[in-house]
C-alpha cells in the first residue's frame, strides 16, 4: 500500500510546482505589460515655474529654435522634440498662481520629467514663492508615486547679477528645509498623519535634493540675448538623458 500511495505524492508535487512556475510567469508578464504601458504614456516633459521665469521663450526657442514676443501665458503651449529617435511632448503651462495649479493637475499624469524654470536675476528676491511652488510638485502625491527626473534650470544668465546655478540649488535647499518644517508642523496640529506627506526626506536632517527620491539636476541658461545669442545647452544635454 505505502509503495503506491508514493507516486501520487510526486505527481500532486509537480503539479504544484509547475502551476506556482506558471502563476509567477504570468504575473511577472502582467506586471512588465504594465510598466511598459505606463512608461509609454508617461511621455511628457512640463515646464512650469513663476512668472516671468522664461518658460515661453525657452519653450520656443527648444521646440521652434526662434525667439518670440511673450507675455503672461493664460494657457499651456505644447510641441514636440525629437531627441534618440523618441518624440516628448513638451507642456509649458503658466506660471499665474491662479492657473498653474489647474494646468499642472492636468497633465501630471503623464509626466515623465520636469523643468522648473527660474528668473536667476530675481531668484534672491523670488525664493519664498519659488521654493513653495516647488515643494507642493514635489508632495503632490502622483509625483511622489511616479517619480519623473526634475531639472532646474537657472534662467537669465547673461544678466548682470543672475545666480550661478550652484547659488540656486543652495538657496531652494535652505528654503525647502525651513519650508517642510513650517508645513509638517502645521499639517500635524491638524492630522498627524499627514505630516509624512510634507516632510520631503528625513525632517531631522538637513534638506537636500539627493534624499527625496527623485533625480534632480541642476542647468543653466539664457533663452535670448540682447546680441541675439541663445543658451539652452544644459537643457538639450538633460533631454538626452530623458530619451
Amino acid at each position: 500500500m505505502d509503495t503506491k500511495k508514493q507516486p501520487l505524492i510526486v505527481e500532486g508535487t509537480d503539479f504544484t510546482q509547475i502551476f506556482i512556475a506558471i502563476f509567477v510567469i504570468v504575473i511577472t508578464l502582467v506586471i512588465l505589460w504594465v510598466y511598459k504601458r505606463q512608461k509609454s504614456i508617461r511621455k511628457s516633459i512640463i515646464f512650469t515655474g513663476l512668472c516671468d521665469s522664461g518658460k515661453t521663450l525657452t519653450f520656443s526657442q527648444l521646440v521652434h529654435n526662434k525667439y518670440v514676443q511673450t507675455h503672461t501665458s493664460i494657457k499651456e503651449n505644447v510641441g514636440a522634440y525629437v531627441v534618440n529617435n523618441e518624440t516628448l511632448k513638451i507642456i509649458d503651462i503658466p506660471g499665474h498662481e491662479r492657473l498653474r495649479d489647474k494646468f499642472f493637475d492636468q497633465y501630471k499624469d503623464t509626466v515623465k520629467g520636469i523643468v522648473y524654470i527660474v528668473d536667476s536675476n530675481t531668484i534672491q528676491q523670488d525664493i519664498r514663492d519659488a521654493a513653495e511652488y516647488l515643494y507642493n510638485i514635489l508632495i503632490d502625491p502622483v509625483i511622489q508615486r511616479n517619480q519623473p527626473s526634475l531639472l532646474i534650470l537657472c534662467n537669465k544668465q547673461d544678466q548682470t547679477f543672475a545666480k550661478g546655478g550652484s547659488a540656486v540649488k543652495s538657496m531652494f535647499e535652505k528654503e525647502l528645509n525651513t519650508l517642510r518644517t513650517t508645513k509638517s508642523s502645521q499639517l500635524e496640529s491638524v492630522d498627524p498623519k499627514a505630516k509624512k506627506a510634507a516632510t520631503l526626506g528625513d525632517i531631522n536632517e538637513y534638506f537636500d535634493f539627493a534624499a527625496i527620491g527623485l533625480k534632480v539636476d541642476i542647468a543653466e541658461s539664457y533663452a535670448y540675448h540682447k546680441n541675439g545669442s541663445v543658451d539652452i545647452e544644459g537643457l538639450k544635454t538633460w533631454f538626452l538623458r530623458q530619451a
